[in-house]
C-alpha cells in the first residue's frame, strides 16, 4: 500500500480532502505527469476511469491508439491490462455523486489553475480528444441537471483553454451527431445549451458552424417548433449567438427569410417563461443590429396586420405587438428589453418603422413607463420616445397630449436623482416635443399643467450640472412658444421667473473666476475649454431669451393677450404683457449686457459679441415706445470711438498688448458684422469680405492713434507705403461704420478734405483700392460735403475712373439722399452712372413707396425724407425724367413699380408738368415693336409690360371726363385690344391694366367717341373670345383668375353690349372721311349661362362684393335690352324642362329664378356695401320693369312681399338720417312706384321730416337727385292724405327741383377699386 501511495504522489495518512478526487484503486498504476501539481490535486487518468457512463462507447480493453504507442503510450501508464476488467465493473455502477464532485474539482482546479491543466491535458491530443468525447457522453446520458450543467462548464472552459482545432472539431461533430441521430428533440435540450455557450465562448465558431453544419439549421427549426420552451429557449440562445456575427448572419439570411421569421415571431409571441422570453428577446437584438433583418421583421409585420384586416382564421402576431405585449408585462427586465428592441429598430429608419409602433398604440404605455422608479426603464422609454418623435403622426394621433403629463412628472422626479445622463436624455426627450408639436394641436391643456412644465425646466436649468443646465435651455427655448401657453392671457409671472432663472444661471457661471492668466500651460488650455464652454452656453441662454422675445411681440398681435380679463380694476397690473415686456428690458439691462461685457472682458474671441449683437437686435423691438431708444443704443453706441480711444491710450508702441489684441478683435468683429449686413447697403460677395477680413486683421492692430492723428494719416498726398495704406483703409473704415451710424467723432469739415486727398492720393499712385474701402469714401464725401459746396473736378475724375473699373455700381453703394445728390448735381457723374445709381435708390427705397402708395388719394401728405430730397433734385434738374421714363421700361418689376409711384406723386403734385403725350405716344411704340417682333405671345417679351400698361392706365384715370379720343388714343385702343386678344385669362397682369385702360376709355370720352371705341373694341374677334372664356371661369371651382380681372371682364361685357345696343338703334352714318365706322357691328357674338349667372347672385360668393356688383351691372344691361343683344347670347345650361304656361311670358326667365333672384339681391343689399347696394337697386329696377312689361300681377307680387319690409328696416338701422343715401332712396321710390304702400306705410313722414331738418346744401347731388325722384313718385302715386304732410311735401319739392339741376355730378366718377377700374355712374345710372 505505501508503495502505492508513493507512485501516486500521495501523502500518508494525512492526506487533505484533494485526495478525494483521486481513483484510490487504481491510481497509484498512474503516472505521475497526469496529476495536477497544486492544490487540488487531480488526476486526469482517474477522472478518465470515473467519469464514463454505462452507455457510453467505453472499450472493455486497452485501445490501441492509447495503449500501444511507439513512444509511450498513455494506456501503459495509465492503467494495466488485469485491471481493467475492474474498472468496467466499477463502471456498470457509477456513483454520480463522486462523478459529480470529479466535474466539480476539476472545474475548480480549471479555473484556478488553466495554464497547468491546459498542460496537463495537452499533452496527448488523443488523450484530449478522448476525455472530451467522454464529457460529451457523459452529458448526453445524464438526467441530472447539475452534472450536466457541471459538464457543459468543464467543457466551455477546457475547449476555450486549449484552443484546439481539433478538439473543437471533435466536440461540433459529436454535437452533430446527437442532433442528427435523435428522432425527436425531447433530448436535446444539453446539447444545445452546450452548442448554444460554446459559440458564445468561442464567436468564431458560429461561422463554422454555419459554413461546415449548416444542416443543423433544420434541427434547430425542429427544436423551435418542439412543444418544450427549454428547447425553444435553448434554439433561440443559440440562433441568437450565430446571427451575432456579420458573416454567419448574411449565411444565414435566406434561412431567416424562408423559414427561421414566422416561426420566431410565433415563438416570442406564444413565450410564457421568462427564459424563453429573454432568449427571444436576446435573438430579436442580434436581428436587430443588420437592416436587412429589420425590414424583413417589419415587412413580414405588415403582411400580417393586412392579413388581420380581412376575414379569415387568426394568423401570426405582428412584431410589434410582440414587443407591446412584452412592455405590457409585469417583469421591469421584458419591459426594459422591449423598450430596447424598439429603438434598435428605429434606429435604422424612424420615418420607415415608427408608423407601425405608433399604430399600435406604443407610445401610449413608454408614456405610462415613464412613471416607474427603474432608472434604466425610464432610460430606455426616453430612447424609444426621441425616435418616435420624429414622425409626424406621433403628433397626430395626440399620443404627446397623452403622455406629456407623465413626461413632466417623470422629469420632476428624475431631477431629484443623481443620474445626471438621465436627465439630459429626459430633456431632450422634452426640447423634441415642444420642438416639433404642432402648432394646431395644443400641448398643454391647462394652466396647471403648462405651469408645471416650467417648474420642472425651472429647476432643471438651476441644475450645478453645466450639460444638464444646457439641455434645460434648449427646452426653454422650445418652451417659450406662443401655442405652448395654455390659454391667453399667458402666465406672465411663470414665463418672468423662468427667463429669470436662465439668465442667473448664466450670469452666476460667467462670474466664477478663472484666474487662468496666473496658471500654467496645461491649466490654460483648460480654461480656455472651459471659456468656450462658457461661451456656448451664454449662446443658448441667449437664443431662449430673444425667444421669450419673439414671444412678445407675437401677444403684441393678441388683443386677449393683453391682460388678465378677471383682474381687479384696483389691483396692481403685473400680470400683464406690457409688465412682461418691460420686464425683459429690464433683464436685458441688468443682466444680459453686464455678463455679456463681462464675458467680453474675459475672451478675445468676437463671436460670442456677433451673438451677442444679433439677440439685441431682436430685443429692441418688444416695446414700440423704446424701440428707436434701443435701435440707437444698437447701431450708434460709441463702441468704435471706445476703442480707439483705449487703444490711443493704452496701446501705443508694444505696451498692453492683451489689451491691444482685445480691442482689434472686437473692433474687427464688429466691423465684420456691420459689413456682413449693412443697413444702408448690399452685402458684399463672400470674396469681398475674405478680402476685408483679411485686411482688419493685418491692419487693427497696428492702429493707435487718436481722431486728428488718424485725419493726418488720411491727409497724406506723400509716396504711402502698404502697411501704412492698409492702416489707412483700416481707418477709413471705422469712420465710415462710425458715420453711417450716426457716431462722428471727428469734424465733417476735416474728414471731408482728408478723404478727397485720400483718393487723389490713390489715383496718383496708379492703386485701386477694395470696393468696400471706395464705398466708404464715397459715402463719407457725400455726408460731409456742404450742401452748397461742390467736388474738386480732379476729385470728380478720380471717382469716376474708380467707377469706370467698378464692376457693377451697387457694390460701391450705400443708400443715403446725399449720395444720390452727389451723382445727379454733377453733370460728369449722371451722364454715366445716373441711370444706375437711381435704379439703386429705388431698389432701397421700400417704405417710402410704400407709404406714397398709400396716401396718393390723401390730398397733399407730407413727403418723407427721401421722396422730398429726389423730388427737390427733379425739380432743379427736369431732364432726370427721361431717366425714369427709362427706369420704368428697362428695370426689373419691382424697381419700376416703385419709379411709376414716384412718378405718379410727382406728376400729382406739379400738374403743369405734362408727360400724357410723351407716354402714350412712347407706349404706343413700344406695344407696336412687341406685337410685330413677338407675333402671338407679346405677353413674354418684356416683365415690365403689366407696369407700363399699369402707367398707361393710371394717365389714362388722370384725364378729365367728356374729353374727345384722338387719333392717338384711337390707335392705342387698337392695338391694346390687340395686345389681349393674344393673351390667355391667366396672363392677369397684362389683362388687368389693359382691361382698365379699355375701360376708362369707353367712359371717360364723349358720346361719340364712346361709339367708334366701341366700334374698334367689338371688331376685334378675339378679344370677344376672351372675354367669353374669362366669364365662363367665374363659375369654375378650379383655375379661375384673380377677382378683379373677372369683374373688369363683367363690365367690360356690360359695357359693349350698351354700346353695340344704343348703335344698332341709330341709322348707320357714311363713313366720310371718319377713320373708324360710326356702326357698332357684330363681328363675333359672346355666349353667357343665364343659369350660372342667376345662380351666382342667389347664393354670392363671400368676399367677392365687386365680383356681384360688376355681374350685376351686366344682368341689368341684359334686362333693360329685353334680352336681345346680338352682341351677348344668354344660354340655358344644358337640357332645360319646358316652361310652365305662366313662365311663358317671362322667358327666357321664370317665376321660380325672379324670385330666387329677387332674394339675392335682396341678401346683397343687407350687405350695406355702398357699390353693390347701387348696384343691386339698379339691377332689381330692370328687374321689375322687365317683369312688369310681361306679368303686371307677378311684379306687384314681387315688390309687395312682406320681406321687402324687413329690408327696409335692416337697411334704415344702419344710423341717424340713412334714408338720405341715395341706395336708399332710390329702392323706397321703386317700392312706391309698384304701389307697395304696406312696406313704406310709415317711412314716407320719417322721410319728409329727415329732409326737413336737413340742412339740404351738405347732401350731395346723387342723393338730392334720388331725393327729389322720391317725392315725385310719392306725389304720383298720391299716398299722401293728409294735408299738413302733403304741403310739406310740396315745399321739399320746391326746394329740391332747384337744387337738383344746380347739383354738379361727382368730381371723380371713375375710381381704382382693388386693381379694378369703376366709373360710378356705370354702376348708378
Amino acid at each position: 500500500m505505501a508503495v502505492r501511495e508513493a507512485a501516486a504522489g500521495l501523502p500518508g495518512p494525512g492526506r487533505d480532502e484533494e485526495a478525494a478526487l483521486l481513483f484510490e484503486s487504481a491510481h497509484y498504476r498512474h503516472d505521475s505527469r497526469w496529476l495536477l501539481p497544486v492544490s487540488p490535486r487531480c488526476c486526469l487518468a482517474c477522472a478518465l476511469e470515473l467519469l464514463p457512463e454505462p452507455g457510453v462507447s467505453v472499450r472493455t480493453g486497452p485501445p490501441s491508439s492509447l495503449f500501444h504507442n511507439e513512444a509511450l503510450t498513455l494506456a501503459l501508464r495509465l492503467v494495466t491490462t488485469e485491471t481493467w476488467l475492474l474498472l468496467n465493473i466499477f463502471f456498470i455502477c457509477p456513483k454520480l455523486v463522486r462523478k459529480k464532485h470529479v466535474l466539480s474539482g476539476f472545474r475548480d482546479a480549471l479555473m484556478k489553475h488553466a495554464s497547468l491543466v491546459v498542460q496537463l491535458v495537452a499533452q496527448d491530443q488523443k488523450v484530449c480528444i478522448h476525455f472530451v468525447s467522454m464529457l460529451f457522453g457523459l452529458l448526453c446520458n445524464v438526467e441530472d441537471g447539475s452534472i450536466t450543467d457541471l459538464c457543459i462548464e468543464v467543457l466551455i472552459q477546457l475547449t476555450t483553454q486549449l484552443k484546439l482545432e481539433q478538439t473543437i472539431h471533435c466536440l461540433l461533430d459529436e454535437c452533430h451527431k446527437e442532433l442528427c441521430s435523435m428522432p425527436c428533440m425531447r433530448g436535446s435540450l444539453a446539447t444545445l445549451t452546450l452548442l448554444g455557450k460554446l459559440v458564445d465562448a468561442v464567436p468564431a465558431l458560429a461561422d463554422k458552424l454555419v459554413m461546415e453544419h449548416g444542416d443543423l439549421m433544420e434541427h434547430l427549426l425542429r427544436g423551435l417548433v418542439y412543444p418544450s420552451e427549454g428547447v425553444q429557449a435553448s434554439v433561440c440562445y443559440l440562433y441568437g449567438k450565430l446571427y451575432s456575427s456579420p458573416v454567419a448572419a448574411e449565411m444565414l439570411l435566406g434561412h431567416f427569410r424562408e423559414k427561421l421569421c414566422p416561426l420566431f415571431l410565433s415563438t416570442m409571441d406564444g413565450a410564457q417563461t421568462k427564459e424563453l422570453q429573454i432568449n427571444c428577446l436576446g435573438l430579436l437584438k442580434q436581428l436587430l443590429k443588420y437592416d436587412l433583418f429589420v425590414s424583413m421583421l417589419m415587412n413580414k409585420s405588415a403582411l400580417v396586420e393586412s392579413a388581420e384586416s380581412v376575414e379569415g382564421p387568426p394568423g401570426e402576431t405582428p412584431l410589434p405587438l410582440v414587443l407591446k405585449k412584452l412592455l405590457l408585462s409585469r417583469d421591469e427586465t421584458l419591459q426594459v428589453a422591449s423598450a430596447q428592441c424598439i429603438t434598435a429598430i428605429l434606429v435604422h429608419s424612424p420615418a420607415k418603422h415608427a408608423l407601425a409602433f405608433i399604430h399600435a398604440d406604443i407610445p401610449e404605455f413608454l408614456f405610462e413607463h415613464l412613471s416607474s422608479s427603474s432608472e434604466v426603464l425610464v432610460w430606455s422609454c426616453y430612447n424609444c420616445l426621441i425616435l418616435l418623435v420624429e414622425e409626424p403622426l406621433f403628433f397626430s394621433k395626440c399620443h404627446t397630449v397623452y403622455g406629456i403629463e407623465s413626461l413632466v412628472r417623470s422629469l420632476q422626479g428624475s431631477l431629484r436623482m443623481n443620474n445626471t445622463e438621465l436627465h439630459k436624455q429626459g430633456l431632450l426627450l422634452f426640447a423634441e416635443i415642444l420642438t416639433r408639436q404642432p402648432e394646431e394641436i395644443k400641448l398643454f391643456t391647462s394652466s396647471a399643467m403648462c405651469r408645471d412644465a416650467g417648474r420642472a425646466l425651472l429647476e432643471a436649468v438651476s441644475s450645478p450640472v453645466l450639460e444638464v443646465a444646457a439641455e434645460a435651455l434648449k427646452a426653454i427655448s422650445a418652451f417659450l412658444r406662443k401655442d405652448h401657453q395654455s390659454a391667453l392671457p399667458a402666465l406672465y409671472k411663470e414665463l418672468q421667473a423662468l427667463v429669470k432663472a436662465m439668465l442667473s444661471r448664466c450670469a452666476d457661471l460667467s462670474q466664477t473666476p478663472l484666474n487662468w492668466r496666473s496658471l500654467g500651460h496645461a491649466s490654460n488650455r483648460n480654461s480656455e475649454r472651459a471659456i468656450l464652454r462658457r461661451g456656448k452656453f451664454l449662446l443658448n441662454t441667449l437664443e431662449g431669451f430673444r425667444n421669450a422675445c419673439r414671444l412678445a411681440m407675437e401677444f403684441q398681435r393678441e388683443p386677449s393677450a393683453q391682460e388678465n380679463p378677471f383682474t381687479a380694476p384696483s389691483a396692481e397690473k403685473e400680470d400683464t404683457l406690457e409688465a412682461f415686456s418691460e420686464f425683459l428690458l429690464s433683464a436685458c439691462d441688468s443682466l444680459c449686457i453686464p455678463m455679456v461685457m463681462r464675458y467680453w472682458e474675459q475672451a478675445t474671441h468676437p463671436a460670442v459679441m456677433e451673438v451677442f449683437l444679433s439677440v439685441l437686435h431682436s430685443l429692441f423691438v418688444i416695446v414700440p415706445h423704446m424701440k428707436e431708444k434701443f435701435s440707437k443704443k444698437l447701431a450708434g453706441s460709441s463702441f468704435i470711438r471706445l476703442a480707439l480711444e483705449l487703444k490711443a491710450r493704452f496701446c501705443s508702441g508694444l505696451s498692453h498688448s492683451a489689451l491691444n489684441q482685445v480691442c482689434s478683435s472686437f473692433l474687427y468683429f464688429m466691423c465684420i458684422s456691420l459689413l456682413s449686413v449693412p443697413e444702408k447697403t448690399g452685402p458684399p460677395s463672400q470674396e469681398e469680405l475674405s478680402a476685408v477680413s483679411e485686411l482688419l486683421q493685418h491692419g487693427l492692430p497696428q492702429i493707435s492713434s487718436r481722431g486728428p492723428e488718424s485725419l493726418a494719416l488720411l491727409s497724406d498726398r506723400q509716396y504711402v507705403e502698404e502697411a501704412a495704406r492698409q492702416r489707412q483703409y483700416c481707418t477709413l473704415l471705422l469712420f465710415y461704420l462710425a458715420y453711417i451710424h450716426e457716431d462722428r467723432f471727428v469734424s465733417e469739415t476735416k474728414l471731408f478734405m482728408a478723404v478727397q486727398s485720400f483718393l487723389l492720393s490713390l489715383q496718383d499712385q496708379g492703386e485701386r483700392p477694395p470696393l468696400v474701402v471706395f464705398r466708404a469714401s464715397v459715402y463719407l464725401l457725400a455726408t460731409c460735403q456742404d450742401k452748397d459746396g461742390a467736388l474738386d473736378e480732379a476729385v470728380v475724375g478720380a471717382i469716376r475712373k474708380f467707377l469706370e473699373d467698378t464692376p457693377d455700381l451697387h457694390r460701391v453703394y450705400t443708400h443715403h439722399p446725399l449720395l444720390l445728390r452727389l451723382f445727379l448735381l454733377h453733370p460728369e457723374l449722371m451722364r454715366r452712372f445716373g441711370h444706375r445709381v437711381l435704379e439703386l435708390w429705388f431698389s432701397w427705397e421700400e417704405s417710402s413707396c410704400e407709404e406714397l402708395d398709400g396716401v396718393l388719394s390723401a390730398g397733399q401728405p407730407t413727403l418723407p425724407t427721401s421722396v422730398a430730397a429726389l423730388f427737390h433734385i427733379l425739380r432743379s434738374s427736369p431732364s432726370i425724367l427721361l431717366i425714369l421714363l427709362d427706369l420704368i421700361c428697362s428695370s426689373p418689376m419691382d424697381i419700376a413699380r416703385k419709379v411709376l409711384i414716384v412718378l405718379k406723386t410727382f406728376l400729382r403734385r406739379n400738374e403743369d408738368v405734362q408727360v400724357g403725350g410723351l407716354i402714350r405716344g412712347h407706349f404706343l411704340m413700344i406695344l407696336q415693336h412687341l406685337l410685330v417682333e413677338h407675333g402671338s405671345s407679346p405677353s413674354g417679351a418684356s416683365g415690365n409690360l403689366p407696369l407700363l400698361l399699369n402707367l398707361l392706365s393710371l394717365v389714362q384715370l388722370r384725364n378729365e371726363s367728356e374729353q374727345e379720343l384722338d387719333s392717338m388714343a384711337m390707335k392705342l385702343l387698337h392695338q391694346v385690344s390687340k395686345l389681349c386678344g393674344t393673351c390667355s385669362p391667366a396672363d392677369s397682369d397684362i389683362l388687368q391694366p389693359s382691361f382698365n385702360f379699355l375701360y376708362c376709355s369707353l367712359h371717360q370720352t364723349t358720346l361719340g367717341s364712346q361709339r367708334r371705341a366701341a366700334a374698334v373694341l367689338l371688331s376685334s374677334t378675339a378679344l370677344i373670345e376672351l372675354l367669353e372664356k374669362m366669364l365662363a371661369l367665374t363659375w369654375a371651382e378650379e383655375g379661375s383668375p384673380r377677382t378683379g380681372l373677372l369683374c373688369s371682364a363683367w363690365l367690360l361685357t356690360a359695357s359693349f353690349s350698351a354700346q353695340q345696343h344704343k348703335g344698332s338703334l341709330q341709322a348707320p352714318r357714311k363713313w366720310g372721311l371718319c377713320l373708324y365706322p360710326m356702326l357698332c357691328q357684330v363681328h363675333q357674338t359672346l355666349s353667357v349661362e343665364l343659369d350660372q349667372v342667376l345662380k351666382a347672385l342667389s347664393v354670392p360668393k363671400r368676399k367677392a362684393a365687386l365680383l356681384s356688383a360688376a355681374i350685376l351691372r351686366f344682368l341689368r344691361t341684359a334686362l333693360q335690352q329685353n334680352f336681345s343683344s346680338a352682341l351677348v347670347a344668354l344660354l340655358p345650361s344644358g337640357a332645360q324642362s319646358p316652361p310652365a304656361p305662366e313662365d311663358t311670358v317671362l322667358a327666357p326667365l321664370g317665376t321660380s329664378q325672379v324670385l330666387s333672384l329677387v332674394i339675392g339681391l335682396q341678401n346683397l343689399l343687407v350687405q350695406k356695401d355702398p357699390l353693390l347696394s347701387h348696384a343691386c337697386v339698379g339691377c332689381l329696377e330692370a328687374l321689375l320693369d322687365y317683369v312688369h312689361a310681361r306679368s303686371p300681377h307677378v311684379a306687384l307680387h314681387v315688390a309687395c312681399q312682406p320681406w321687402n319690409r324687413f329690408l327696409m328696416f335692416t337697411l334704415l338701422e344702419a344710423g341717424e338720417n340713412s334714408f338720405l343715401k341715395p341706395e336708399i332712396l332710390r329702392l323706397m321710390t321703386l317700392f312706391v312706384r309698384f304701389q307697395s304702400s304696406s312696406i313704406l306705410s310709415q317711412e314716407v313722414g320719417h322721410v319728409l321730416q329727415g329732409a326737413a331738418s336737413t340742412d339740404l346744401s351738405t347732401l350731395p347731388g346723387s342723393t338730392l337727385q334720388a331725393l327729389h325722384g322720391f317725392f315725385l313718385q310719392v306725389q304720383s302715386m298720391g299716398l299722401l292724405t293728409d294735408d299738413s304732410m302733403a304741403q310739406t311735401l310740396q315745399a321739399s319739392l320746391e326746394s329740391l327741383s332747384s337744387r337738383a339741376s344746380l347739383a354738379q355730378p361727382s368730381l371723380q366718377d371713375m375710381l381704382c377699386l382693388g386693381g379694378v377700374s369703376i366709373s360710378l355712374s356705370h354702376i348708378r345710372d
